[in-house]
């Protein structure tokens, strides 16, 4: 493997395992010490926030393992299970994520930005599984690298927010970041799969 592609595999693994860790914050320190901004969330509606904060983490921490060709190859029963729990995570994960943006006190942008996050991810990573279950698995692997995409915007969120903090303050912020989280990894995954393959020499 060529030293960039290793470079960018070992951050995806790093990344997507250390937000995921990181992201079950709440459970140790509790939501008001650790996630104050969304603690009006935890005590007006505790079902769609804790399972979108208890779950989010399960489907970011599961991402790498989906892409591991060896697992996939050697065991693919083992693939198989942890694609469901990682596809119920998104389901309980994205339903209250729906529940939380549409009931966001972020302003209206902020609503938009993250109930179609929901909605964009539950619906493409239903085709995901769709789509192996009827074993159509190059279809299957097209629409796992958009769902991977989205699932990835918990990583980019997490990069990109301090940065807009500190340009515009927390409240715009946190506006522009429920679009620009999620957006360019979307648009990059499309560029990914769209782009032309260099032609193979008879």
């Amino acid at each position: 493997m060529p030293l960039l592609l290793r470079t960018r595999v070992v951050a995806f693994w790093i990344l997507s395992l250390a937000v995921a860790l990181a992201s079950w914050r709440w459970a140790v320190f509790g939501v008001a010490a650790s996630m104050e901004v969304m603690l009006y969330h935890a005590l007006a509606r505790p079902v769609a926030f804790y399972a979108h904060v208890g779950f989010a983490p399960v489907a970011l921490a599961l991402l790498p393992l989906q892409f591991w060709t060896r697992l996939r190859v050697r065991r693919p029963g083992l693939h198989r299970w942890l694609g469901r729990l990682y596809g119920l995570s998104i389901l309980l994960s994205g339903l209250g994520g729906l529940v939380l943006a549409l009931t966001t006190e972020a302003g209206p942008a902020a609503a938009w930005g993250f109930g179609l996050l929901a909605v964009i991810w539950l619906a493409v990573t239903a085709r995901a599984v769709q789509l192996a279950m009827a074993r159509r698995i190059a279809e299957h692997r097209r629409w796992m690298i958009r769902s991977a995409a989205l699932t990835f915007g918990a990583v980019t969120l997490r990069l990109e927010l301090p940065v807009l903090v500190v340009l515009f303050g927390f409240d715009t912020g946190y506006q522009v970041v429920s679009w620009l989280a999620w957006v360019p990894n979307l648009l990059v995954a499309e560029w990914l799969l769209w782009r032309p393959r260099p032609a193979v020499a008879a």
